[in-house]
C-alpha cells in the first residue's frame, strides 16, 4: 500500500488561494474542508482563536473539500466561488456558511446571497462556471495531497497530525521546543528505512568503540551485573544477558503479533497465499543449515543455526528503499518468510541451544501457559493479564534453563484477536454520546465531559482494536526503535583483526556460504517445488528473478545470527570469527539482493 503523501500539493499560491493574513507571514494553516461537515464548523471557532492569537504572523488558507456525494455541500462551496468570482467577498460568504450549521436550503443560500448583495447580471453563467471549475481544482489538489476527510490541516506544508485544539495547533505552528522534537521523530519514523538505518548505525558504534582505547570499558559495561533478591534466591544477570535474554523478549512479541496478523486477517489468511512463503522460510532455513554442517570444522558443527535467520529490519529497509522496483506482493513475501525465520531461530535455541533442563520450573511453564490458554478461550481481551502471565513465563522459562525469550513467541500467539467490530454501529454510538454532551456543554458547574460519558468512548474505542492489535501498534515502535538498536549496540562489537581468522578459515566459509547461497537458493528452489506440488501460488506481480533477489536479502543474518552465534560459540574467539563472517555475509548478501532487484524485470 502506497504511504499516504505528507505534503501540500500544490503549494500555497498567494495569487489563486483565498488567504486571509500578510503574505509575508511566517506561518501558513491550510485547512481542506467542506461546509457541511460538522466538525469543519466546530474547528472554525479553533481557527479563529488562532487568529486572534497569532495575530499577523499567520496566514490562513482555505481549500474546498466538498463531501462526496453531497449535493448541499458541493452548491455551497460553488456558491462561495461564485462570491469569489462576482464580488471577490470570499471570506464573507465563508463565514455566513459557517456560521449558518450544516443544513442548508435553497432559502439559505439566497438569504445570503443576497445579503453580501450578489448580482445575478446576464454573465453570471461564466462565472458560476468558473466557481464549480475551481472546486474541481481544490478536489483535485486535496488527492494529489492524499487528503480523505474534513477537516484535514497542513502546517508551513506538512501534513499535521495532532489534535485540533486551540492549544496543540498553534504550538505546532509556532515550532515549541516539544513540537519540532515530536514531528522530527514522526517524520524519522515514517520513513521506512529508518529502523534499519538505526540498527546499522548502532552497530557501527559498536564496532568503533571496540577498536577504541575504550574497548575495555566498553566490554566492562556489558558485562555489569544487574538484578534482584529476594530471601536466600535471586536473579542476577550481566548487562548483555539482560539484553539478549529480557529485552529481546520484545522483538518477538512484535515478531509473533506481525506473523499472526498476516496469517489471520492480512495477506496471507488465506491457505495457498500462506504457504509461498512457509515454504520458501523452511528451504531458506535448511539448506544454509546443511551447507554450514558440510563445511564447518568438526569441533564447530554445533554451530548450523548461526546462517538460518534474517535480520528484519535490514531486509525491510533495503526494500522500501528499491521503491517501485519492489512490488508490494514481494514485500509480503519477503517480510513473512524473515519473521517465519526468526520463530525458527528462537525455537532452534530453545530447542539446541540450552544447557540443563530444570524439570520443576518446567512443568510452572506449563502451567503458565496453561492459564495464557485458558485466558484467550474465555475471551478475556485486556492485555494485563497477559502482560503479568507474560512475565511470570519468562522468568520460569529462565530458570528452567530454556532461553527466556521464547516467552515472547508463546505470549504472541497466545493474545487473543476477535471478530472486527461493526463500525458503523461503534461510530453511531460514539456521536450520540458526544452529542449528548454537547447539548449540555453549557450547564452551571459543569467543566467538561462526564465521568459516565468518558467510560463510553472509552469503551467503544477499546472494542474498536483487538488486544493484539492494540499491544503491536504500542510495543512495535520501541522494538524497532530502541530493542534492536540496543542490542546490535551490545553485541556487534568485535576486535577487527586478520588474527582473528587464524584456524578458523573454514568456519568463516561456513557461515558466509550459508547465508550468502544457501539463502536465496533454499527459498528459491523450495517455492518452486511448492508451487510446481500445487501447494503454493506465486502471485503474478513478481518474477522468479525477483524472488530470487528477495531471497539474497534473506542472507542478511545480522541480528538473528548474532543472537544464535552467542548461544552456541562459548569460545569468544569463535565467538568474534563468526561475528566477522555475519557481517562479510550480511553486505554480500544485501548488496547481491539490491543489484537483483534493481536489474530484474518487473513483470513475469
Amino acid at each position: 500500500m502506497a504511504a499516504t503523501p505528507q505534503t501540500l500539493a500544490p503549494p500555497v499560491d498567494l495569487e489563486r488561494d483565498h488567504v486571509l493574513g500578510p503574505p509575508d507571514s511566517d506561518m501558513t494553516l491550510v485547512e481542506y474542508g467542506s461546509y457541511a461537515c460538522p466538525r469543519c464548523h466546530a474547528v472554525h471557532e479553533v481557527v479563529e482563536g488562532l487568529r486572534n492569537r497569532l495575530g499577523d504572523r499567520m496566514r490562513y488558507v482555505f481549500r474546498h473539500l466538498p463531501i462526496a456525494g453531497n449535493e448541499v455541500a458541493a452548491r455551497a462551496a460553488e456558491l462561495a466561488e461564485y462570491a469569489a468570482q462576482k464580488t471577490g467577498r470570499f471570506w464573507e460568504v465563508h463565514e455566513a456558511l459557517m456560521e449558518r450549521g450544516t443544513e442548508f436550503s435553497d432559502g439559505d443560500f439566497g438569504r445570503i446571497a443576497a445579503e453580501i448583495g450578489l448580482p445575478r447580471d446576464a454573465g453570471h453563467e461564466g462565472a458560476f462556471a468558473a466557481a464549480q471549475a475551481r472546486v474541481r481544482e481544490d478536489v483535485r489538489s486535496a488527492e494529489r495531497s492524499g487528503v480523505q476527510v474534513t477537516p484535514t490541516f497542513f502546517n508551513n506544508g506538512r501534513r499535521y497530525a495532532g489534535t485540533w485544539d486551540e492549544s496543540s495547533l498553534a504550538d505546532a505552528m509556532l515550532g515549541s521546543l516539544g513540537q519540532r522534537v515530536q514531528t522530527a521523530a514522526f517524520e524519522f519514523v515514517r520513513w521506512g528505512p529508518a529502523s534499519g538505518l538505526l540498527l546499522a548505525l548502532a552497530a557501527l558504534l559498536a564496532l568503533a568503540l571496540s577498536n577504541s582505547p575504550v574497548r575495555s570499558a566498553f566490554g566492562a559495561f556489558w558485562a555489569t551485573l544487574l538484578g534482584f533478591q529476594w530471601g536466600g534466591s535471586a536473579l542476577v544477570l550481566s548487562l548483555l544477558d539482560w539484553v539478549n535474554h529480557g529485552l529481546l523478549t520484545i522483538f518477538f512479541v512484535v515478531v509473533g503479533l506481525e506473523i499472526k496478523r498476516e496469517f489471520t486477517v492480512g495477506h496471507l489468511a488465506t491457505l495457498r497465499s500462506a504457504a509461498l512463503p512457509v515454504i520458501a522460510a523452511l528451504g531458506g532455513i535448511s539448506l544454509p543449515a546443511v551447507i554450514y554442517a558440510v563445511i564447518a570444522p568438526p569441533g564447530l558443527k554445533h554451530g548450523w543455526g548461526v546462517p538460518i535467520g534474517t535480520d528484519t529490519a535490514f531486509a525491510v529497509a533495503l526494500i522500501v528503499l528499491l521503491g517501485a522496483r519492489v512490488p508490494v506482493e514481494l514485500r509480503v513475501f519477503l517480510t513473512a518468510a524473515v519473521i517465519i525465520d526468526d520463530i525458527v531461530a528462537i525455537v532452534v535455541i530453545a530447542l539446541f541451544y540450552t544447557g540443563q533442563i530444570d524439570t520443576r520450573y518446567l512443568a510452572v511453564a506449563a502451567v503458565v501457559t496453561a492459564l495464557l490458554v485458558a485466558l484467550n478461550r474465555a475471551a478475556v481481551y485486556r492485555t494485563l493479564p497477559y502482560a503479568v502471565l507474560g512475565v511470570v513465563l519468562w522468568f520460569v522459562l529462565h530458570e528452567a534453563g530454556l532461553h527466556a525469550t521464547l516467552a515472547g513467541v508463546i505470549l504472541a500467539v497466545l493474545i487473543p484477536t476477535r471478530p472486527p467490530a461493526n463500525l458503523n454501529a461503534l461510530l453511531a454510538q460514539a456521536a450520540t454520546v458526544i452529542r449528548l454532551e454537547d447539548r449540555r456543554a453549557g450547564e452551571a458547574m459543569r467543566a467538561g465531559p462526564s465521568e459516565p460519558a468518558m467510560r463510553a468512548l472509552d469503551a467503544i474505542h477499546d472494542r474498536m482494536e483487538s488486544p493484539a492489535d492494540r499491544l503491536l501498534r504500542n510495543v512495535e515502535p520501541w522494538s524497532s526503535y530502541l530493542v534492536l538498536p540496543i542490542f546490535a549496540l551490545a553485541n556487534a562489537g568485535v576486535a577487527l583483526s586478520l588474527a582473528v581468522f587464524e584456524g578458523r578459515g573454514r568456519l568463516t566459509l561456513a557461515i558466509v556460504l550459508g547465508l550468502v547461497a544457501g539463502k536465496p537458493l533454499g527459498m528459491a528452489v523450495a517455492a518452486r517445488l511448492g508451487v510446481l506440488g500445487g501447494v503454493a501460488a506465486k502471485p503474478d506481480a513478481y518474477s522468479w528473478r525477483q524472488l530470487y533477489g528477495a531471497g539474497a536479502l534473506g542472507g542478511i543474518g545480522f541480528t538473528m545470527s548474532l543472537f544464535i552465534a552467542g548461544s552456541a560459540f562459548s569460545d569468544p574467539s569463535d565467538f568474534a570469527a563468526a561475528k566477522i563472517a555475519i557481517f562479510l555475509a550480511s553486505l554480500t548478501a544485501a548488496g547481491l539482493g539490491a543489484v537483483i532487484l534493481w536489474r530484474a524485470p518487473r513483470a513475469v
